[in-house]
């Protein structure tokens, strides 16, 4: 899948409005009450990732989830990654 270009992130980014580009990459916290909630969340994540073919990095604290996304075989953001963070949004 091509890498996106600067004028196709802007106008992706307004779709995800919860997550912040950095680099390459795409980024949001995601709360929760408490670490059970915040693993059944991560489970959850890992469902829609395994059923993607497309796997965030992510990051597990005790009421928060960072969930990181960019297509590295493609060396950049890619219409994988916010369609992605469109599907972990609806999670929330």
């Amino acid at each position: 899948m091509p890498k996106l270009t600067a004028i196709q992130i802007k106008s992706a980014l307004v779709t995800v409005p919860d997550w912040r580009k950095t680099g390459a990459i795409i980024t949001r916290t995601f709360g929760s009450n408490d670490f059970p909630a915040a693993i059944r969340f991560v489970n959850a994540v890992a469902r829609l990732a395994e059923k993607a073919g497309h796997h965030p990095d992510i990051d597990i604290r005790w009421n928060k989830v960072i969930l990181t996304l960019t297509t590295h075989s493609d060396g950049g953001l890619t219409e994988k990654d916010f369609k992605l963070a469109r599907q972990f949004d609806r999670l929330a």
